[in-house]
């Protein structure tokens, strides 16, 4: 399964809202139905809008073959179609590169970045079980936090690809999947993900996380990012902070897993980053229900910043970084 690809001249995702009720591919064909998409959240993940990014520009590329100030405008609303991720303005960047060389080579730009971001997949999956094994021994009962897996990226995942190359190995104990308010990936996503993949698992309300590792069911936390700074604060979806403070007061491993594609040398520390502020309707109402009473008004940070000393280790598909090393 992939979770966006080129098909055609056009554009195709899974439609992650719909998940988990009804499986739907959307075929994008032009600029603002790719930049929608990210921003209604039917195609996302980092490493996924990176790639989602980048094919924009080759549909820009076509679009507006004779308009060079459409062009030019066009790849300035994808590069910045959401602000926190990376992963957005480096793809776009990347195949907005290759336009000297025309809509050919756009194209074969961002399906390079594709192809780049699928083996980066497989990679951080050997490396992340291999630590796993190392620092929580066998069967480790994990906790992870959002969607990492092939729905936020192409396929495979980050977090989510390491808990089910432990599967794989048979050496999976247990786990539990947060189901991360306030749109409910981990309960959407990351079940169905992990239903499909036939792990076992079991979902938490966010707050029930922290106590579950004081209790002491959880040898370790997993997950993805949005942005890794270069003194290693971690940027992810939000509640990963409140994880970490757990993890730190439970003595056990905080482990987050994402693409060197994610690591930001040029952004120093979490304190620099723009997190996205997302509408109140996402907390204040339930599916289509209101939640809270007329008047009620909402704050909604879509990430947070988990400071590089509660980091035990970054995962990349090339190395392992310990940012308090």
């Amino acid at each position: 399964m992939r979770t966006i690809d080129w098909v055609d001249g056009a554009v195709e995702i899974i439609d992650q809202t719909a998940l988990p009720d009804t499986e739907r591919t959307l075929r994008l064909t032009t600029v603002d139905e790719v930049i929608d998409a990210i921003q209604r959240l039917a195609v996302r993940g980092a490493p996924a809008i990176g790639v989602a990014g980048a094919l924009g520009v080759a549909i820009a590329a076509r679009q507006y073959a004779d308009e060079p100030d459409a062009l030019t405008s066009a790849v300035l609303r994808l590069e910045t179609a959401r602000p926190t991720a990376v992963n957005l303005a480096r793809g776009v960047r990347t195949a907005a590169s290759a336009l000297g060389g025309g809509p050919q080579a756009v194209l074969d730009a961002a399906l390079a970045l594709r192809d780049a971001e699928i083996a980066s997949s497989a990679a951080m999956a050997e490396r992340g079980a291999d630590l796993v094994a190392v620092l929580c021994g066998s069967a480790p009962r994990l906790l992870t936090h959002c969607n990492t897996g092939g729905l936020a990226t192409v396929t495979g995942g980050t977090a989510l690809g390491v808990v089910a190359e432990l599967h794989r190995r048979g050496g999976l104990g247990a786990v539990i999947a947060s189901e991360t308010r306030p749109l409910l990936q981990g309960a959407r996503l990351t079940a169905w993900e992990l239903g499909r993949l036939g792990i076992d698992y079991q979902v938490a309300v966010d707050g029930a996380g922290p106590f579950l590792m004081a209790r002491g069911e959880v040898d370790a936390v997993i997950l993805g990012a949005d942005r890794v700074c270069a003194n290693g604060d971690v940027i992810n979806k939000v509640g990963s902070y409140a994880h970490a403070l757990g993890a730190r007061a439970a003595g056990i491993p905080f482990i987050v897993v994402a693409p060197e594609t994610t690591v930001d040398e040029h952004t120093p520390s979490g304190e620099t980053v723009e997190i996205e502020d997302r509408a109140a309707d996402e907390v204040l109402h339930f599916g289509n229900a209101r939640s809270a009473p007329p008047g009620a008004r909402a704050i909604n940070p879509a990430f947070d910043v988990t400071p590089y000393h509660l980091v035990t280790a970054i995962v990349t598909d090339t190395r392992v970084i310990e940012p308090n090393a």
